[in-house]
């Protein structure tokens, strides 16, 4: 990616919204631009920008919306910008009440974005796989829908309403939920934590819209593939930090050896290559602008 994105943000926004009709958009997430990069070059047709990834790796907080709206745009919109293919990113609550959620729709839209979640958790938010979470009143939840819906610009930025009602108030609330939010305006539904196949597979019957699965590793909800949700009726699954797991393990085993043996030799075979970076990163093309540059205006 050379400064700038082929596609616009309306391509990627249109995009998105194309791909979510046409089958099980699977997108893995990503914490930084060149992971983004990574999962685009290998034939992702989206990524998703996790708020915990974000969070996790960038200031070592735990996913309680530590860092504030604009910390996670800045963030995400160098991953949505670096790729083009569209990004969805986690807004978690919205960071603040009606006019707050407003802006913050705004922000993500010009960052580049092509959707965002917003949850109904009670600030601060916890993982939606952790227990003591609380949550807003539907109407609450209801009128967070309607100002993001007014205040994004192009009318096809994806609004995903995530409930977590399945963990505190059951699965049955979580459905009714689902169906409010359609009705506030919601474009697809986010049902977290759900604990079982069937579950998925009857909320879809339940609240026929695009609906998005959440298939982080360590949580409530087994162990499903792609194909499997797409037999179930979702229309997106995620797999949050699944990259981010793999990374910090690779870390911690290699300070591990590093410590030990004062050398980082023996994981040269399991090590990306500087050329193979500066492919993904399109060194030379950069490379290549800078001579065209000062080729046309010598000095």
């Amino acid at each position: 990616m050379l400064l700038s994105s082929e596609n616009s943000n309306a391509q990627k926004i249109q995009r998105l919204r194309d791909l979510i009709v046409e089958k099980t958009v699977v997108m893995p997430g990503a914490f930084n631009a060149p992971v983004g990069m990574m999962a685009q070059s290998i034939g992702f047709e989206a990524i998703y920008i996790s708020g915990a990834g974000l969070i996790n790796g960038t200031a070592g907080y735990p996913d309680i919306a530590l860092l504030g709206m604009d910390e996670m745009v800045r963030e995400a919109s160098y991953i949505a910008n670096a790729v083009d293919v569209p990004a969805i990113c986690d807004a978690d609550t919205g960071y603040g009440d009606v006019l707050q959620v407003m802006r913050t729709i705004q922000a993500f839209e010009r960052a580049g974005l092509a959707g965002v979640h917003l949850e109904d958790q009670e600030a601060p938010k916890r993982c939606g796989h952790l227990d003591g979470k609380s949550l807003i009143s539907v109407a609450e939840m209801e009128r967070k829908l309607a100002a993001a819906v007014e205040a994004r610009q192009n009318p096809d930025f994806l609004i995903v309403a995530r409930t977590d009602a399945r963990s505190v108030e059951g699965f049955d609330e979580s459905v009714e939920r689902g169906l409010r939010y359609v009705e506030a305006g919601a474009d697809a539904i986010f049902p977290e934590a759900l604990l079982s196949e069937d579950e998925f597979g009857r909320y879809a019957q339940k609240v026929a819209v695009p609906l998005m699965a959440n298939m982080t590793e360590f949580g409530k909800t087994p162990y499903l593939s792609a194909s499997q949700f797409t037999a179930l009726g979702y229309s997106m699954v995620i797999f949050p930090m699944s990259a981010f797991r793999v990374m910090m393990k690779a870390v911690e085993e290699l300070l591990r050896q590093l410590k030990v043996e004062g050398s980082a030799e023996s994981f040269l075979p399991r090590m990306q290559t500087r050329q193979q970076l500066y492919d993904l990163l399109g060194y030379a093309d950069y490379e290549t602008m800078d001579a065209q540059l000062a080729a046309r205006y010598p000095a």
